[in-house]
C-alpha cells in the first residue's frame, strides 16, 4: 500500500443546503454557486499531484468529482459505498419539521446518535461500516501515493471518526468544497494534515452542513 495521503472533500453547494433540507440520497445537483466552488477546488488540486480520485455515486459528489477529474486527467471511480447518510422518511425535510413530525423519532435519534437508526434509514454506525469498507478497498487497490475521495460530510466524519483517534465528528464540521487532508505516517497511523480547509475558494461563500448527524451552531 503506497497510499501515503488522502484528500477528502465535501460537494459543492446545492439549493437544499441553501434551505437546510436534509438530503440524504436524494439525487440534488450541484447549484450554480456549487459548481464555481467545484472549479475554484479543481484548480487548486491540479497542482498538488492527485493520481487518483474517487467518489460518492451521489450527483451532488460525482458532479464535483467530474469536474475535479477534468481538471487533474483523471477519470473519477464511483462507489455507493461513499454515500450520504439515508435518512430514510426524513429527507428533504429541515431539523425543525423532524422534531414537529416526529418529535418522539428526534427525541431518540438525539439521544444516541451512533446506533439509532432512522426510519427506513440508516444508522451512524452503519454508516461508518460501509464508509471505513470502502476505504480499506480504496487503500488495497491503489498503489498512487496521493488520492482525492469525495464524500459527504456525515461520511466523512464517521470515518474520520474511525481513522483518527480521539476525532470528534459533533465537534468538526465540513463546509462545502472543503478539503480535509491526511498523512499517513511512518507506522501506518493517520493523522489530519488540514481539516475543513476553504482557502482555495477565494472568497467564495462556503456553508456549514445541517446534515442528520450535525449539531446546529
Amino acid at each position: 500500500m503506497n497510499i501515503k495521503r488522502v484528500i477528502f472533500i465535501r460537494p459543492g453547494e446545492t439549493d437544499w443546503n441553501l434551505s437546510d433540507r436534509w438530503q440524504g440520497w436524494l439525487d440534488v445537483p450541484l447549484n450554480e454557486h456549487g459548481d464555481k466552488q467545484a472549479r475554484r477546488l479543481a484548480g487548486f488540486l491540479r497542482n498538488i499531484g492527485l493520481k487518483a480520485l474517487y467518489s460518492s455515486d451521489l450527483r451532488r459528489s460525482a458532479q464535483t468529482a467530474q469536474i475535479i477529474g477534468e481538471a487533474c486527467g483523471l477519470t473519477p471511480k464511483l462507489d455507493a459505498r461513499l454515500r450520504e447518510r439515508s435518512i430514510g422518511r426524513w429527507q428533504g425535510m429541515t431539523r425543525d419539521e423532524v422534531q414537529a413530525w416526529f418529535p418522539d423519532q428526534y427525541a431518540a435519534y438525539d439521544a444516541d446518535r451512533m446506533t439509532y437508526q432512522i426510519p427506513e434509514g440508516e444508522s451512524l454506525s452503519q454508516v461508518q461500516a460501509r464508509a471505513v469498507e470502502a476505504f480499506e478497498a480504496i487503500l488495497a487497490e491503489d498503489a498512487a501515493e496521493t488520492i482525492a475521495i469525495v464524500s459527504h460530510t456525515v461520511t466523512v466524519r464517521v470515518l474520520l471518526m474511525a481513522l483518527i483517534e480521539g476525532y470528534d465528528a459533533r465537534e468538526n464540521r465540513l463546509t462545502n468544497s472543503s478539503v480535509t487532508t491526511l498523512h499517513r505516517e511512518d507506522d501506518g497511523a493517520w493523522k489530519i494534515v488540514v481539516a475543513n480547509d476553504t482557502q482555495h475558494l477565494d472568497g467564495l461563500y462556503s456553508r456549514f452542513s445541517i446534515e442528520a448527524g450535525d449539531e446546529k451552531k
